[in-house]
């Protein structure tokens, strides 16, 4: 059935999805691949994407950049702050 709007698309992987924006992500994919635990798990997947494309995968990684720099991600958004500070608290970390 076709949506108003949306494209069907297939991934690599095999997983068709509607879609109406020019983003090439798969949305399934992206569900398969959110982490269950860790600080990652309560982000949107813009945001756990734009902290992997900058290197980021632990807390310790997260520390060494400020909030402002934090921001610029393409990806990140300003609500996704207090949860990624919440995450350097539990480390006994905070942002640079």
């Amino acid at each position: 059935m076709e949506k108003p709007g949306k494209t069907l698309r297939t991934c690599d992987n095999g997983h068709q999805y509607y879609k109406s924006s020019d983003c090439p992500v798969c949305p399934i994919c992206e569900q398969e691949r959110k982490p269950d635990t860790g600080f990652m798990s309560g982000l949107s997947a813009p945001a756990r994407r734009a902290l992997e494309n900058n290197g980021i995968t632990s807390a310790g990684d997260l520390a060494r950049f400020s909030k402002t720099e934090i921001l610029k991600f393409h990806g990140m958004g300003p609500g996704s702050i207090p949860k990624l500070e919440e995450a350097l608290k539990k480390e006994g970390l905070s942002f640079r």
